[in-house]
């Protein structure tokens, strides 16, 4: 890009300096610190790209200088030696110097200054973009930034559960963690970058509820943490890599949009997760904090102890082990009881004293159930939960509305049931004849 329409642009090399010093008002950014103070920075900036040999850079050095003492306070001007800092001028499609750019309320937009070379032009090329961002601050229009990446309106999520990675921060966080991570290495320029954020963000969120935090969206700007990108040979923005324990890091190569990435997350979530808790239901802590914890909890009321003893029992609670491993990634609560146990919870689900094996899976957060109609068995069970995974299937309220009363009882010792043991009673008293008169019956 030419300074001016029509000006020849530098490609003579001479052994100089940088062009300013710390003693100017002109503030000199890099790869470092440019995210920090200009990208995040709610100023106006205006930023020289240059070239410390270019004739035409030197030339215009006294007048940037003049400009920024005048604009002190008011809009902030930087300079960036992109001969030095080739990758941040590439940035910002720096093909000659110098090039000035104007970083208004869109960073991610930035505006090529067009206009004459005094400094007189610069400070009033400056207070007009000032003027215009005032504006559309009063007529409420914002381009507002957190952490260097634009806030989007309209779908875009809170980005709150995003976690900004750096080369300080990284290995700390991700290396050494039991924990799945899948990061985005980005760049505040990047277009794809910019519609991936609000998917992202929003992905973020779900799949922190979803894995109680146990696979983690993180993101890194690889301009900024150039160490991190070359490490794992960042060559195209935004680029998805996945970090597990244990194992070197994989591209991540699935859709951009929060549903593909939040399957992802619980693709690998399962894969990682330890297998799913099944709990008897002895105390009403049990139920409620289980059934209030997961999207669904599936409750089996099994037939009691004397009917199928421990073997009979057992192989009702594997077929539940192995239905729970396979739809862990739903992230259900599993319970069972014993018939009769809770007569109460039985009644308000409709199970009602009959036809054991039985299971309901229940929705605590709005109260309703639905039964298993088919057989207690693998295939009749994963029937039930394919429908209902899919919301199909008929529902119910639960019977007044609320969980019953939860009886506390003893676990199952694991052992077959045993009779209750009556007492001996002594007939030698009793006269038999006079109970079975013959003449009576």
């Amino acid at each position: 890009l030419l300074f001016l329409t029509g000006t020849v642009t530098c490609t003579l090399f001479l052994a100089v300096n940088s062009l300013y010093s710390a003693s100017d008002d002109v503030i000199e950014l890099t790869p470092t610190n440019f995210n920090k103070e200009v990208i995040q920075s709610e100023s106006l900036w205006l930023v020289e790209f240059y070239a410390p040999w270019c004739g035409h850079c030197q030339r215009l050095t006294p007048e940037w200088k003049k400009a920024a003492t005048a604009l002190k306070g008011v809009v902030k001007v930087g300079a960036v030696d992109a001969d030095k800092h080739q990758s941040l001028g590439g940035q910002y499609g720096v093909r000659g110097f110098p090039t000035i750019k104007i970083f208004g309320a869109n960073k991610n937009k930035a505006e090529d200054y067009q206009g004459g070379r005094t400094s007189e032009a610069i400070v009033d090329a400056a207070l007009s973009a000032l003027r215009s961002l005032v504006k559309d601050r009063l007529n409420g229009r914002s381009g507002g930034y957190s952490s260097g990446r634009q806030s989007r309106e309209g779908g875009g999520g809170d980005k709150k559960d995003v976690i900004e990675l750096t080369d300080d921060s990284f290995d700390k966080n991700v290396i050494n963690s039991d924990d799945v991570w899948m990061v985005e290495f980005y760049a505040p320029w990047c277009g794809h970058c910019k519609n991936l954020e609000p998917e992202w963000a929003a992905a973020a969120t779900e799949v922190k509820e979803q894995t109680k935090g146990k696979v983690k969206l993180a993101a890194v700007d690889a301009t900024v943490n150039q160490m991190l990108a070359s490490r794992y040979g960042i060559r195209g923005f935004p680029t998805i890599k996945i970090f597990q324990k244990g194992e070197d890091p994989v591209d991540y190569d699935g859709g951009r949009t929060r549903s593909d990435i939040i399957a992802r997350a619980l693709d690998l979530f399962s894969d990682n997760a330890p297998p799913p808790e099944l709990l008897e239901i002895i105390s009403e802590d049990v139920l409620k904090t289980t059934c209030d914890a997961h999207q669904l909890c599936i409750i089996s009321v099994l037939p009691h102890i004397l009917d199928t003893g421990a073997s009979g029992r057992n192989s009702y609670l594997d077929v539940m082990l192995k239905m729970a491993e396979k739809y862990k990634k739903k992230m259900w609560g599993w319970l069972w009881t014993e018939a009769g146990a809770q007569s109460d919870l039985e009644s308000s689900l409709g199970i009602g004293g009959f036809g054991y094996p039985a299971m309901a899976a229940v929705n605590a957060r709005k109260m309703k159930f639905a039964l298993l109609k088919g057989s207690f068995s693998e295939q009749g069970i994963n029937e039930f939960l394919r429908e209902l995974s899919v919301g199909r299937g008929s529902t119910a309220p639960v019977g007044g509305g609320a969980f019953p009363k939860i009886h506390a009882v003893e676990p199952w010792d694991g052992k077959d049931g045993e009779l209750p043991v009556e007492d001996d009673i002594d007939l030698s008293d009793v006269d038999l004849d006079d109970i079975w008169d013959k003449d009576e019956l």
